[in-house]
């Protein structure tokens, strides 16, 4: 995951225009748009059963996804305030029950989350048209987890792991980036995001309960645009 993270940051830093005739970001507000690469986060869940009371500690593994999203906010000159609007998954690649160890492969459960955030960011101007930033934000994210299936690697028998559900939380980020200037009013953001979530409970009050916390890298190409 580390190496498609460090490509895609490459090949976005290659696909930078020349910007030697850009002029400097100016401040006001603006509104922007990101596309990118989300790297989940091994993740531990807890399913709980109940009459009789059993409790099962799984380790998710995940292949990398997608996150994308806008924001629109105010650059103050040297600080912006924004909010956003973002989405990203997690696709699971198998699912290892950390008591007995028992594997499951072939899975096609997904986390997925759409999130709601209010960020601050500080502007590290200098004299040229690159400006690195650093910030973060808190919101909220509503979180699916979609019904779950895998296949026992010891006895090949395919198994429901986790139903459906939905639950929202409080979720937080922080990250960094560089704000490359096209125009006076345009400019391109490489950013990185750190984003996670507080514990969601997922099938409350049913026979199993589900509870894991959703957390990510991700790195992100964006466009932002000044009026």
């Amino acid at each position: 995951m580390k190496k498609r993270l460090i490509a895609f940051l490459a090949l976005a830093i290659l696909a930078v225009p020349a910007i030697g005739s850009a002029m400097p970001p100016r401040p006001g507000p603006y509104v922007s748009g990101f596309l990118g690469v989300s790297l989940p986060i091994d993740m531990d869940v807890t399913s709980t059963q109940f009459a009789p009371v059993r409790t099962f500690n799984d380790r998710v593994e995940f292949d990398s996804s997608i996150n994308f999203g806008g924001t629109g906010g105010f650059d103050f000159g040297f600080f912006r305030l924004e909010g956003e609007l973002s989405y990203r998954n997690g696709e699971m690649s198998s699912i290892t029950e950390k008591v007995s160890q028992i594997r499951f492969a072939n899975v096609n459960g997904r986390v997925e989350a759409s999130a709601v955030m209010f960020n601050a960011f500080f502007d590290l101007h200098n004299p040229s048209y690159i400006t690195p930033y650093i910030g973060g934000g808190i919101g909220f994210a509503s979180l699916h987890l979609s019904e779950t299936f895998g296949t026992d690697t010891t006895t090949g028998i395919r198994t429901r792991l986790y139903a459906s559900d939905d639950d929202s939380v409080v979720a937080y980020q922080v990250g960094a980036g560089l704000e490359i200037a096209l125009t006076e009013m345009s400019s391109l953001d490489i950013g990185y995001r750190y984003f996670g979530t507080a514990k969601a409970r997922f099938n409350r009050n049913t026979f199993t309960e589900t509870e894991l916390r959703l957390e990510s890298h991700n790195a992100s190409v964006g466009l932002r645009v000044k009026f």
